[in-house]
């Protein structure tokens, strides 16, 4: 029982600084950050024998933290669906230079004052890279809302980048 816990905490040492990571994506906080890991870690643990070794640990792993975050906003009702009838697709690359003059840091802490749901969508699809489709099935919402819904924080996220870029530019 004792290697037991021993290779526990060996595992989750080797795993939980990343998954800690993919969890602050989703939270509104570091502490609930800490508390979807903790959950996910749980469940982790408890399904370790269905791990079949299609693909790698860690992807099934983050899966499963995903999962245990998307649970906790569902249980919440975060995760209400905003349906706009508009371009999902704007194209638009007039904020490229911008974008890379931005630390990782900046782009995600933007991304953290997104409301729950667009941030959720723009976390699912750009970032876990899961399709609309996979995403209207994990949310139980339309694909089109899954679009409507990414389009729209792209767009707040355009205006979030303007911002910080003019205000950054206007004191160097």
């Amino acid at each position: 029982m004792k290697a037991d816990r021993a290779a526990q905490k060996e595992f989750y040492h080797l795993f939980s600084d990343k998954m800690f990571g993919v969890c602050l994506r989703y939270a509104n906080d570091a502490d609930e950050a800490k508390d979807i890991l903790q959950d996910g870690f749980i469940k982790v643990f408890s399904n370790l024998n269905k791990f079949n070794n299609k693909g790698s640990l860690e992807g099934w792993i983050r899966r499963i933290i995903v999962n245990t975050a998307l649970e906790r906003f569902r249980d919440k009702n975060y995760l209400f669906a905003v349906n706009m009838e508009m371009g999902y697709e704007t194209g638009e690359k007039e904020y490229d230079h911008i974008i890379s003059e931005l630390s990782a840091k900046d782009i995600l802490k933007l991304i953290k004052e997104l409301s729950p749901q667009y941030r959720t969508v723009f976390n699912l699809y750009a970032i876990e890279g899961y399709s609309h489709k996979e995403i209207s099935e994990m949310l139980k919402i339309k694909e089109g809302t899954s679009k409507s819904n990414l389009s729209r924080a792209r767009d707040i996220l355009k205006e979030k980048i303007k911002k910080h870029y003019m205000i950054n530019v206007n004191y160097m």
